[in-house]
C-alpha cells in the first residue's frame, strides 16, 4: 500500500540527476501478505463459534481433535499476526510521510483523511461484518503515533519495551486481585446459555445478526482497550523506528540480526504460547488466566519477529522471488483482502448467508481459511495485473489525496 523510496546512485543515475523515484518493496508487501494470512486464521475462529473467546468451548465439538486445532491457534495464531500487521502500519507510516515530501504534499491533513477513512470502514465493518474489526482502532492509535512520530529510533524502542512491559505488570497486579478476592472463574451454565442465544441470533436475518454484533461491541471494545491497542502501539513504535532506519529496505544485510531473532522469538514466543493456551482452555476468568495474559504480552512479539524474520530470510534466499510473487499481490492490496475475508466469512456463517455458525468443526474451519487464503492469493495477483490499486485501497487513497487516482494500470 506505499512504497520506499530509492535514495542511492543508482536511482540517481537512472533519474537522470533528478528527484529519487519511488519503488515497491517486494518483501515488504510479501510480509504484508504473510501477516494478513495468519490473521484469517484467528479471526475465522470467532466467526465461526460465538463461544470463542468466552471462557467455554463450543459444546457442539469437543472431540479430541477439536481440542488440539484449538490449541495449535492459540499457541501459534493468537495474538501474534496483528502484532506483525502493526509494526508493518508503524513502518508505512515512515513510507507515507517520504511520499507526501516527493508529491510537494503536506503530510497532516493526508494522514488526517486516511485515519478518518480507516474509522469509517472500521466501524462499517464491526457492525456489519464482524465486531472484532482492527481498522478503528489503528486509526485511533495512528493519531497517537502522529503526535509522537518525531520520536528517535531507540527512544522509540525503549518506549515500546516499556509499554509491553507495565502492561504485563498491571496484568499481574490484576491477577493479585483475582486471586486475593478467591481466584475468579467463569459460570459456565450461563456462559454456554449466553452462546447458544448468540449463535441462535447470528443465524438469523439481516437485522438479528447487526443486532448481535451491537451487542458484542462493548465486550470487544473493552478487550481492544486494554490488550490489543497497548500492544499494537508498541508495535506501532516498533515499526516506526524500524522505517526510519530503513531496516527492511535490504534485509540480506540483517541476516545474523534475523537469525538472532528466530532463537530467540521461537524459543520464548512458543514457550510463551503454550502457557497462553492452557489458560485459555483449562483457566478461564482465573488468576492463572490473568497471570499467563502478562506473560503473552512480552512473548508473543518476540514469536511475531520470528515469524517476521523467517518470512525475510526466506525471501532473501534462493526460493524468494517465489515466495514474493505468491504473497506480494495480496500483500499491496491487504484492506481489499481484510475486508472481503469477512464479507465472504458473514455469508458462510451468519444469517446473511448460509447461516452455519456454531455448525463446522474447527479442523474444517481452519481448511476453510487455508482454502479462502489461497483464492485471494490468486485474485490479488489478477487484479493488479490490470489495476493500480486494489478497490478499497483506491477509495482509501482518493480520501488520502482528496482526490481521484488513476484506476487502471498495472501497479507501481
Amino acid at each position: 500500500m506505499t512504497t520506499e523510496s530509492t535514495t542511492g546512485p543508482a536511482a540517481r543515475e537512472n533519474s537522470g540527476g533528478a528527484a529519487p523515484t519511488a519503488r515497491r518493496l517486494a518483501h515488504v508487501d510479501a510480509l504484508r501478505g504473510f501477516a494478513l494470512w495468519g490473521i484469517l486464521l484467528v479471526n475465522i475462529t470467532f466467526m465461526a463459534s460465538a463461544y470463542r473467546g468466552s471462557g467455554v468451548d463450543d459444546p457442539a465439538f469437543g472431540s479430541a481433535l477439536d481440542t488440539a486445532v484449538r490449541f495449535v491457534t492459540e499457541v501459534f495464531f493468537e495474538a501474534k499476526f496483528y502484532l506483525l500487521f502493526s509494526f508493518l502500519f508503524g513502518y508505512s507510516f515512515t513510507l507515507q510521510i517520504a511520499s507526501a515530501e516527493r508529491d510537494g504534499a503536506s503530510f497532516l491533513p493526508r494522514f488526517l483523511r486516511r485515519c478518518a477513512g480507516l474509522f469509517a470502514l472500521g466501524l462499517l465493518h464491526a457492525v456489519v461484518l464482524f465486531p472484532g474489526d482492527i481498522l478503528t482502532t489503528y486509526a485511533v492509535l495512528g493519531l497517537v503515533l502522529l503526535a509522537v512520530h518525531r520520536i528517535r529510533p531507540r527512544t522509540a524502542v525503549r518506549t515500546a519495551v516499556v509499554l509491553l512491559g507495565a502492561t504485563a505488570v498491571a496484568y499481574l497486579l490484576l491477577a493479585a486481585l483475582v486471586a486475593a478476592a478467591g481466584g475468579g472463574g467463569v459460570d459456565t451454565a450461563a456462559i454456554t446459555e449466553q452462546g447458544r442465544q448468540a449463535t441462535e441470533a447470528l443465524r438469523g436475518d439481516a437485522g438479528s445478526v447487526i443486532a448481535a454484533h451491537l451487542r458484542q461491541l462493548p465486550e470487544v471494545a473493552f478487550m481492544l482497550a486494554f490488550f490489543q491497542a497497548p500492544a499494537a502501539f508498541a508495535a506501532f513504535l516498533l515499526g516506526l523506528a524500524a522505517g526510519k532506519r530503513k531496516a527492511l529496505t535490504d534485509p540480506a544485510c540483517h541476516l545474523p540480526l534475523l537469525r538472532r531473532l528466530q532463537w530467540t522469538g521461537f524459543a520464548i514466543g512458543v514457550a510463551g504460547g503454550l502457557v497462553w493456551a492452557r489458560a485459555s482452555q483449562g483457566y478461564p476468568g482465573t488468576a492463572y488466566q490473568l497471570v499467563a495474559v502478562a506473560v503473552d504480552v512480552v512473548t508473543a512479539p518476540l514469536l511475531a519477529a520470528a515469524y517476521g524474520a523467517t518470512v525475510l530470510r526466506v525471501l532473501a534466499g534462493p526460493r524468494g522471488p517465489r515466495l514474493a510473487a505468491a504473497l506480494a499481490p495480496a500483500g499491496r492490496m491487504t484492506l481489499t483482502n481484510y475486508l472481503t475475508q469477512s464479507l465472504v466469512l458473514a455469508f458462510v456463517f451468519t444469517g446473511f448467508g448460509a447461516a452455519l455458525v456454531g455448525r463446522v468443526a474447527p479442523a474444517l474451519v481452519t481448511l476453510t481459511a487455508l482454502t479462502l487464503f489461497a483464492a485471494q492469493l490468486l485474485f490479488s495477483r489478477w487484479w493488479l495485473a490490470r489495476h493500480r490499486y486494489g478497490p478499497v485501497e483506491w477509495l482509501l487513497r482518493a480520501a488520502t489525496l482528496g482526490r481521484l487516482p488513476k484506476w487502471r494500470g498495472k501497479a507501481a
